[in-house]
């Protein structure tokens, strides 16, 4: 189907607000729902009317639970809620102040945080598996946890609604894991800080869901630009990093794209699996490339 068909698709459409173009479907009804009409549910969230039919089967019992513990039955997510991506910005500064508070007494988190390829394997002396992950709480100064977090909080609020608080969190840590294997395979002996992996991943995975919904995916193609330029440009920014998130966000958002259907939630874990998969043969195989 042509990115025309896409944008001319009622389907790519909340039912509700037809003029708002979304990638969230109601679990119970599977209609396209923007992120003013979904509620969360146990999994993924469901749009008003679902929620109206759920509440009238409710029984007595539950009735007097949500209204002792004054939740009416749910509270609907507004638009560009975000709590996954709150909680990411949160966590991340939290670190980077912990890590300034501890340098004063004479321990630096950011270096057993940072990702640094030869701790990754045995034979350079150390198994650090945690850095592959932990490098994106980490950030070099003010300037750079600031303009990440924002960055961040800015696209997330954008991205998660239309992904939903897990398929994002995953394109998330999928996204930094790849900026870690470029990094390791790239600039094996480079210690690496920073979310911009990760973001990275996201502005790929919105480019291609972008694209996909028939929007307009200039304005995100010239930041891309213009960071990847900036990375190449400026001494001291990784951008092995910044490329190898790119190219995970844009797997990862390839996916989302073609496993939208209910129907296709197990291939969709099954590609996510995939993807994973690549990255660690890729990484396994940079101690190689590295000492040949």
């Amino acid at each position: 189907m042509t990115t025309p068909d896409y944008s001319r698709n009622p389907a790519n459409y909340c039912f509700r607000h037809p003029d708002r173009m979304s990638f969230a479907l109601c679990q119970r009804c599977q209609r396209t729902i923007c992120p003013e009409c979904q509620t969360p549910a146990a999994v993924g969230v469901i749009c008003p009317e679902c929620l109206r039919e759920q509440q009238k089967g409710r029984t007595p019992a539950q009735k007097r639970a949500q209204r002792r513990w004054g939740r009416g039955g749910g509270v609907a997510v507004r638009a560009g809620s975000a709590p996954v991506t709150n909680w990411i910005v949160g966590i991340t500064a939290g670190m980077f102040l912990l890590d300034l508070l501890l340098r004063q007494v004479g321990f630096n988190l950011q270096g057993w945080l940072a990702f640094y390829a030869p701790t990754l394997y045995p034979q350079f002396g150390a198994f650090e598996p945690w850095r592959l992950f932990t490098w994106m709480l980490a950030h070099a100064s003010f300037i750079h946890v600031g303009l990440n977090l924002l960055s961040v909080w800015m696209i997330g609020r954008v991205l998660e609604p239309m992904l939903g608080r897990w398929r994002f969190l995953a394109l998330y840590l999928i996204s930094g894991l790849g900026g870690a294997v470029a990094a390791a395979l790239l600039a094996f002996t480079t210690p690496v800080v920073g979310a911009s992996g990760a973001l990275f991943g996201m502005l790929g995975a919105l480019l291609v869901i972008g694209r996909t919904l028939g929007g307009d995916v200039r304005g995100i193609m010239i930041i891309l630009g213009i960071n990847l330029v900036i990375g190449f440009a400026f001494g001291g920014i990784s951008w092995q990093a910044h490329v190898g998130g790119l190219a995970a966000g844009l797997a990862v958002g390839w996916v989302f794209s073609t496993t939208r259907q209910a129907s296709r939630s197990r291939r969709q874990v099954v590609l996510l699996g995939v993807i994973v998969a690549v990255l660690l043969v890729l990484l396994a195989l940079a101690p190689m490339i590295y000492v040949g």
